[in-house]
């Protein structure tokens, strides 16, 4: 990932430390120290420092040795941080007791409260919105697989072979590489005219793209919350086929043709297919073995549904008032 431009006060203190200063206690003091006036999930320093602490443990910042990953102050940071980001998820998520988790898992996904982005993108949406759209998305899509991929070796038996099953089709299946859901992604943005290097839109994401990420991979990095991370994932699969589908059809009325439709295609089909193995033998599968993650697969589930909606809300409200839904990025002097 390359190094971005700082947000805030801590994550100048962090890419001061990362870029080869001896700052990171000075970055521990100032995360002691630290206080949030508003809603976490929209604050730009916080998601941002969130997002580069939790990328040192996935594909690592451009220039950073690799020796910053178990460095014990920015892991006693993040831990500091994590406290307050977790519980504004679990606010905007709040536990379920669980029946049934799959019947219980079907009603959440089955729920049609969002603010009908895919239905916009395929019958309104400019090229402009399209591409601003995209870059929302890339920054998880451009790794789309790894997180959840983090939950393999934390499962046994039949959980771990649903696991494996999907996170082999997301990765290309019959080892394609072209056919990564990833590189697929990539493709659409290249036919928009879209840098789609990994994390090139960094600068210009809101805290709320970053949030969404930043949720998947507090669930990826804490075993104790492999519940989340698998019901994450259900909630990914299971809401994913239909829209798809509207996505592909609003880049056709573009004019746009397979090479920027395939991600969204693939997709129908695939997660109508993965749609039951997640339910019934990766989050029924783990609830049975171990019922006391039961909550926490609705939970990560609710999360993913819940941070979905306040990305679109914030997209069509920018867009409803004739704004970007992205930052200004100043260029480089």
């Amino acid at each position: 990932m390359p190094l971005p431009a700082a947000r805030g006060e801590l994550s100048r203190l962090l890419l001061a430390a990362l870029s080869g200063g001896d700052d990171a206690p000075d970055f521990l003091a100032a995360v002691q120290g630290w206080t949030c006036d508003g809603n976490i999930l929209f604050d730009d320093d916080l998601q941002l420092t969130l997002t580069l602490l939790y990328e040192l443990h996935l594909q690592g910042l451009a220039g950073v040795s690799d020796d910053w990953e178990w460095n014990s102050e920015l892991l006693a940071a993040r831990a500091l941080l994590e406290q307050p980001f977790e519980g504004a998820l679990r606010e905007l998520a709040p536990l379920q007791v669980p029946g049934d988790v799959e019947a219980d898992l079907v009603e959440l996904t089955s729920a049609d409260g969002g603010p009908g982005l895919s239905r916009y993108m395929a019958r309104t949406a400019t090229l402009d919105q399209w591409q601003e759209f995209l870059t929302h998305r890339s920054i998880y899509q451009l790794r789309e697989a790894d997180p959840h991929t983090m939950g393999i070796p934390r499962l046994a038996g039949g959980p771990k072979a649903a696991l494996v099953e999907v996170q082999a089709d997301e990765y290309g299946g019959g080892g394609r590489p072209e056919r990564m859901h990833s590189a697929l992604f990539a493709r659409t943005m290249r036919a928009l005219g879209m840098d789609d290097s990994y994390a090139a839109h960094l600068d210009a994401v809101p805290a709320i793209t970053l949030a969404s990420v930043n949720a998947l991979s507090l669930f990826a990095v804490h075993r104790r919350l492999l519940g989340a991370l698998v019901g994450h994932l259900c909630a990914v699969e299971m809401t994913s086929s239909a829209p798809c589908k509207l996505y592909a059809s609003g880049l056709r009325r573009l004019g746009f043709g397979t090479a920027a439709t395939l991600f969204f295609d693939e997709h129908v089909e695939a997660d109508a297919a993965h749609e039951q193995i997640c339910r019934g033998d990766l989050a029924g599968g783990l609830a049975k073995q171990q019922p006391e993650r039961a909550t926490d697969i609705l939970f990560g589930a609710a999360v993913c549904l819940g941070m979905d909606e306040l990305g679109a809300r914030h997209m069509m409200e920018c867009w409803a008032v004739g704004h970007s839904s992205l930052r200004e990025v100043t260029p480089p002097a």
